[in-house]
């Protein structure tokens, strides 16, 4: 795994180009991590500082007023501040990128085009805090060419027990990965490649909320049911 050091992406700029100028090298059965602020500036989605309270709300399903930020539901998951950011945003606030799945399709379609291999991924990163525990994870927004989610249903342990419940969440560990190599300061690396990942390769892709559970099942309901 890698994460490549790059010029500054400025609101605006075209993402292929600036992927293939800055990762010389990518090669079949790579995995290439973008974090969602480059994508996010590509379509131009900064507002003025001034608006960061107005915009949390607009782009949030539900929102929580707590003591850091808001708690916010947003894509089907509950994030701070509907993931409005103002880390590396130049005095102003840059929102989530919109419609992360159809960028990392599109994505995996001209690497594969532009490197010449049959067989690849994209994800789409972002970073999460979990409740009680201190610092941020990197999740994965969207991604594309590999399966995201293995099941382990019907399984048996090493002492035999029949597996029910467990399925590992092969997306957000990925982008996890990518996360920590990029770093969220002023590393300047808004790129990874992840290499021998033992991933399952296909063509689809998929979005975070294809992850998500929905919130009268989620095992934290009982902290934020109001």
């Amino acid at each position: 795994m890698e994460a490549v050091k790059a010029g500054i992406f400025k609101r605006g700029m075209k993402l292929v180009p600036f992927i293939l100028k800055t990762i010389p090298r990518f090669e079949k059965g790579d995995i290439l991590a973008v974090t969602s602020k480059v994508v996010a500036l590509s379509q131009g989605r900064v507002v003025p500082l001034k608006r960061k309270e107005a915009v949390i709300r607009k782009e949030s399903a539900r929102s929580l007023e707590g003591k850091w930020c808001y708690l916010t539901l947003k894509n089907g998951e509950w994030c701070a501040n509907a993931g409005v950011d103002e880390s590396n945003g130049a005095g102003k606030v840059v929102l989530l990128p919109e419609e992360p799945r159809l960028v990392a399709r599109k994505l995996l379609k001209e690497l594969k085009t532009a490197y010449h291999i049959s067989r690849c991924g994209v994800i789409v990163t972002d970073t999460r805090t979990v409740p009680l525990r201190k610092g941020s994870l990197g999740v994965a927004l969207a991604w594309a060419g590999f399966e995201g989610l293995e099941s382990y249903v019907g399984r048996r342990d090493i002492f035999g027990r029949k597996l029910r419940m467990e399925r590992a969440n092969i997306a957000d560990a990925l982008a996890g990965a990518a996360v920590l190599t990029m770093g969220e300061g002023n590393e300047r690396k808004p790129l990874a490649v992840l290499r021998e990942t033992g991933v399952r390769f296909n063509n689809r892709a998929y979005a975070h909320r294809s992850l998500a559970i929905r919130p009268e099942d989620d095992i934290y309901r009982p902290l934020y049911k109001t």
